[in-house]
């Protein structure tokens, strides 16, 4: 049989299937016979399955029925039981981690650690280990670990590039799933770049078919050639089992972990200075682009290296150093895997036409100053703590970086900021119809309230008003 193709200059051309069949198995290639089928992921399994540990954490909190949180309790009694110290018990949580380096790194997920005072390491032959956190860090929910071997040899794992992933691809996950032991179980890569998913502040997940269950947070997603592709670190679940939707966080996250880990522990993300919104079908056709595709830009922070490249609104983000970029997320997650203070290549749409800037990338400024400042006082803003929305202080709280303004960053239990329905991350708007754009003016418009208050605050894009008398 033959496949007819039309070549360059018009030419039909005959070509047996056979050949393409051959052009096509250079690349990727489906089981032809029965001994193909037989084939096993062993030899793969017993290079990596030594470096997927065991991690569990362990810490205290208080037991305290619940009625010594109501607040009549509260008020008379504050955070102590009248009958004496509260009760403790000891919580445990059990996850899995990925040795990454000889010395004894480990990277696992931030919530497997959180609030652990005790952390031990279990290898896959049984060794203990006591580990110390090194990072870990909230907005990525990854963490780097510490343990000392005392020269002891440790099995790691080689780190790969999951920007080569397809769909498609064949994954094997690691991790010890209910606690009943390291177990691995295999599947394909079912999607990539996976924004909706919020289990971190930088989304573009890894979706996978290979089981994932409790436990197998902070695992490991290998290819096919050992390596490591993904942290293995959500599921979607109506039972609280595996259905067969995975998440796993890239590679090019831990790598950015990885070097805070080396740098001290302290976790620096480069910054563009542009905030917008994905391109839907409408915009597309009123920008005159052939499909719907990379983030329209709404703001640019001046002084930034976006207004640097020369970025307005306006401009569609189609691309970031070659990767595509399709909403607001991934435009984050693909800016945030790159280098500080070194060029990034973007591919923008712009008068219809494609063109391509240079961003030198930085960290986010400390400007203006933040001014953190504990309101107090006889008002209703009393016992808010705010301060001033710079790109530095709006990156830590995954705010965009172009946002500004007063924000709460705490409010103390009790205050009247507390009663009036504060939560930490409102933004003060205005006081008494006045905008307010910075804590000294803030103070300025509390000191000359009057007996009412109308108090204006963005709370997720809404503007709330409330009014106090």
């Amino acid at each position: 049989m033959t496949r007819i193709m039309r070549g360059a200059l018009g030419l039909i051309i005959l070509l047996p299937l056979a050949t393409l069949a051959a052009a096509a198995a250079q690349t990727h290639q489906v089981p032809s016979d029965r001994e193909m089928i037989h084939l096993s992921f062993a030899p793969v399994v017993k290079r990596v399955a030594p470096a997927v540990v065991n991690v569990y954490s362990r810490r205290i909190v208080e037991a305290r029925p619940p009625i010594f949180d109501d607040p009549i309790f509260r008020r008379f009694f504050g955070n102590q039981t009248p009958f004496g110290l509260p009760r403790e018990r000891v919580q445990q949580s059990l996850g899995s981690g990925v040795l990454l380096d000889p010395d004894g790194l480990i990277v696992t997920n931030r919530h497997v650690i959180e609030g652990a005072q005790e952390i031990t390491v279990v290898l896959a032959d049984r060794r203990e280990f006591e580990a110390k956190i090194l990072v870990a860090d909230e907005r990525t929910d990854l963490a780097v670990l510490k343990i000392d071997a005392h020269g002891e040899e440790l099995p790691v794992l080689e780190l790969g590039d999951s920007d080569k992933l397809e769909v498609g691809d064949l994954v094997l996950a690691i991790g010890n799933p209910f606690g009943v032991g390291q177990t691995v179980t295999s599947g394909i890569v079912s999607a990539l770049a996976r924004t909706a998913i919020g289990a971190s502040d930088y989304r573009s997940f890894i979706q996978t078919d290979a089981a994932i269950n409790p436990g197998n947070s902070g695992g490991a997603l290998v290819d096919l050639d050992g390596k490591l592709v993904g942290i293995n670190s959500a599921i979607y679940s109506r039972s609280g089992g595996s259905i067969g939707i995975g998440f796993a966080i890239p590679t090019g996250l831990v790598r950015t972990v990885l070097q805070a880990a080396s740098a001290g522990g302290r976790v620096e993300r480069p910054w563009l200075g542009a905030s917008g919104q994905t391109v839907t079908a409408e915009i597309a056709a009123g920008l005159g682009l052939p499909r719907p595709a990379g983030v329209l830009v709404k703001e640019v922070t001046p002084g930034s290296p976006a207004a640097g490249a020369g970025l307005r609104s306006g401009d569609v983000i189609l691309e970031i150093e070659g990767h595509e970029v399709e909403d607001p997320q991934g435009l984050r997650f693909r800016v945030a895997t790159l280098a500080l203070n070194a060029p990034a290549q973007l591919t923008l749409w712009r008068a219809g036409q494609r063109r391509t800037v240079t961003a030198m990338l930085a960290p986010p400024p400390e400007t203006p100053p933040r001014q953190v400042t504990e309101l107090s006082g006889r008002e209703p803003l009393s016992g808010a703590t705010v301060a001033n929305l710079n790109p530095a202080l709006a990156e830590e709280i995954g705010f965009e970086t172009t946002a500004h303004g007063v924000v709460v960053t705490a409010v103390r239990d009790d205050s009247p900021a507390a009663r009036l329905g504060l939560r930490a991350g409102d933004i003060i708007a205005s006081l008494n119809r006045h905008p307010i754009d910075n804590v000294a003016l803030l103070k300025e418009q509390i000191a000359s309230a009057a007996s009412s208050w109308i108090i204006g605050v963005r709370r997720g894009g809404e503007l709330i008003t409330v009014n106090v008398r």
